[in-house]
Order: structure tokens, then sequence, then C-alpha cells
């Protein structure tokens, strides 16, 4: 007994992973699209860059070596040398080739505020690229629904068709008896096995469709679908027509980079207060009266605070805010018009499921009417008040109608997740 319940559950476990629901396809899709591994890419290059604004705040130390020759150099007036040399003091004077190992130690005190737009600048382009994908990954949600709810069209036409050909079957079967029996002529049997063979032909083609389609579907999911038909999902709940779609995060991430952008362009304009060391080792030093008595090598240094102010900057900033203007004006174009497209598109989809609600309500009706005039015809037909050809049209009509039922569920369920991907709710 405890074998056999390991058995099922291995058995539903198996069934359950096979099971290719619209949410685990869209789920698949999403996680094997090749744009999707751009979001670690986007975050390393983002840390990055944040890292390189924030070392703007270290020291910054510089080390150079010096080497030149001068063609003339400070001197001491000749009568000034005489009364030195007259003390035992023999002044050289300052060497015509010069040499030092300096370094420079810099930092930032304030620098505008540059830095800081830096790093929302770096932040803001990182939203965007994120943006961008998820708009990408918002395609491949439509084409996988497309691709899915196609399957689920094919596979409920080929329910019909067998449904006829089982059917046909059964009344090819009965034909056959009444021509055995002289009720029946040869004619009315060719007759019956004729639509049979045109059943069993568009079978068929049908199933050569649902193939490919499936083909398609397992490529964007990585993954074969199971045998068993698709699970064919719940109706959905608008619960309002407010748009949440991706496009509208994108509009708003580049408005958030122009922002950044702009704050920037101010920083610019701003002095920048800075902290400097610098010292070298080498001749002449910083006492010129000591490096004229004697060509030693000597350290010096000297520290302060330094104020510098590109005013460069101000002959192009107007330029530059402009420009920024005229992005953020196209952008609000862009928002417009899409907001315009997507208002038309909810419009379209709420009117085409009104349409399938009224539709799926009639086929019902016609269906149950279609169903009581094919009995009657088979009855009629055993007593001989109609032909074998009005027979075959009354079936034909009962599984059109029941075909159209099926098919504007479908739509109409079709219809119902395409205005909640309008919506993106």
């Amino acid at each position: 007994m405890t074998r056999i319940l390991h058995i099922l559950l291995l058995l539903a476990i198996f069934l359950s992973a096979n099971a290719q629901s619209l949410d685990e396809c869209r789920r698949l899709a999403r996680d094997r699209y090749p744009e999707i591994k751009q979001y670690d890419l986007i975050a390393l290059s983002e840390h990055y860059n944040l890292s390189n604004a924030a070392r703007a705040w270290i020291p910054q130390i510089n080390l150079s070596a010096q080497a030149t020759y001068q063609s003339a150099t400070p001197t001491y007036p000749e009568a000034f040398c005489s009364i030195m040399q007259a003390n035992g003091i023999e002044m050289l004077g300052i060497r015509k080739d010069q040499h030092k190992i300096a370094i420079d130690i810099s930092q930032n005190i304030w620098d505008g505020g540059l830095s800081k737009a830096n790093k929302a600048i770096t932040k803001a382009d990182a939203a965007e690229q994120r943006s961008r994908i998820e708009v990408s990954l918002y395609d491949v949600q439509v084409r996988v629904d497309n691709l899915f709810f196609g399957i689920l069209l094919l596979d409920e036409r080929i329910s019909q068709i067998e449904a006829l050909i089982e059917l046909l079957k059964s009344n090819l079967k009965r034909m056959q008896s009444y021509y055995n029996n002289g009720v029946a002529h040869q004619a009315d049997v060719d007759a019956v096995e004729a639509e049979l063979l045109i059943a069993q032909q568009t079978l068929g083609q049908i199933e050569s469709s649902r193939a490919s389609y499936r083909r398609m579907l397992e490529a964007y999911i990585g993954q074969r679908l199971s045998e068993e038909r698709l699970e064919r999902p719940a109706m959905p709940k608008i619960t309002s027509r407010n748009s949440a779609r991706p496009e509208l995060k994108l509009f708003q991430t580049q408005e958030n980079k122009l922002s950044a952008r702009r704050k920037a362009i101010n920083a610019s304009l701003m002095p920048k207060l800075t902290a400097f060391a610098q010292g070298y080792y080498g001749y002449p030093g910083m006492d010129m009266f000591k490096s004229m008595i004697s060509a030693k090598w000597i350290p010096n240094a000297l520290v302060g605070i330094r104020m510098s102010w590109n005013i460069g900057a101000f002959y192009t900033r107007k330029n530059n805010l402009e420009k920024l203007d005229v992005a953020e004006r196209q952008i609000a174009v862009q928002r417009e018009v899409f907001l315009f497209n997507t208002e038309l598109q909810t419009m379209n989809d709420e009117g085409e499921i009104a349409r399938l609600h009224k539709a799926v309500e009639n086929d019902a009706r016609i269906v149950e009417l279609r169903h009581r005039v094919r009995m009657a015809a088979e009855s009629q037909f055993i007593n001989g008040v109609i032909d074998v050809t009005d027979l075959l049209q009354k079936i034909t009509d009962e599984t059109s109608a029941s075909l159209a039922l099926s098919t504007h569920e479908i739509e109409l369920l079709q219809a119902s997740y395409r205005l909640k991907t309008t919506l993106n709710q």
C-alpha cells in the first residue's frame, strides 16, 4: 500500500511539473529571455560608477620629478658678494641646473554638489536601463500570451472535430446497417463516409498547426510542453482602468535622468574649495639665501586651501539647459501619444469583451437549438422524411454552433487578458 502511495505521489509531482499554465509560461519565458541577464550587468556597472564618484572625496596624490636648466638665476649684487667674501663667506648664487622630486596631496572640501549630482545621474541611468528591459520583457509576455491562447483555440477546434468524427462514425455505422437491410442507398453511405474523411483531413491540418504553435511556445519557455492540453486560465478581474505599463515608468526614469543632469550643470557653475599639501626634495629650496650658499638638496613643504572657479561653464549653461528642456518636452509628447494609444486600445478591448459576452450568451442558446434539430433530423431520416444530405447539414450546423461557442469563450478569455495586459494589471 505504501509503495502504491509513493508511486501516486511521484506521478502527481510529474504531472504537475508538466502542466503548463499561462502564468508559468510567462515566468519561464521571462527567465529564459536573454535580455534578463542585463539586470546583473547594469547592477555591476552602477556599482562601479558610484564607487568612482565616491572616490572624488578620497585624497588625491600626485608624484612628480623635474630637472631643468635655466638661462639665468637670481644673484646678489657684486658689492654685497665682495663684503661677504671679505668675511669668509663664499656666495655661489643659484645654480642654473635645478632638480626636484615632489609630492602633491589635495583633498576636496566642497565641490558645489557636483559629485552628488554625478551619483544621481549614475542611479538615474541605471534605472532607465532597467525600465527598458522591463519594456522588452513586457513585449515577450504579449507574444507568449498570443501563442498560448492560439493553442487553446486550436485545442478547442480539435475537440469539436473529434466529436464530429465520432458522430459521423456512428452515423456511418448506422447507414451501413440501413444499406444492408435495404433501407438506404449506397450513395447515402458514400456521402457520410466522404464527410468523415473531410473531417479527418481537417483534424490533421489543425493538429499540424497546433504542433507549430507549441514548438514556438516551447522555444520561448525553454522546455517541452506536456502532451496534455494547456490549462485554461480563469477569467481575470479588471479592478480599474489605470495603466501601470512599464513604458510609463521608462518615461519617468528618463525625466529623472534629465533632472539629475540639470543639477549637474548648475553644480558645475559653483566654485571648488580644496585643501592641499605640497612637498619636494631638491635644489633650490624655498630658502633661496641658503641655496645660494650651498647646492645641497633640501626638503621643502607648504600647506593651504585653494579656491578655483571655472567661469567658462557659464558660457554653455543656457544652451545646455535649453537642450534638457527640449528633451523633456519630447518625453512629454511621447507619454501623451502612448497614453492616447493605450486609451484607444483599452476602449477597443472593452468593446470586444462586451461583444463576445453577448456572442457567448447567444451561442449557448444556438447550440441547444441545433442539438435538438439534429436529434429530430436523425429521427426524420429513419422515418424517410428527409434524405442523408439534409441529415449531414444538420450535423454540420450543430458542429459549427458548438465550435462557435467554444471559440467565442476562448476569445472572450483572450480579450479579457489582453485588456489586463494593456493596463498591465
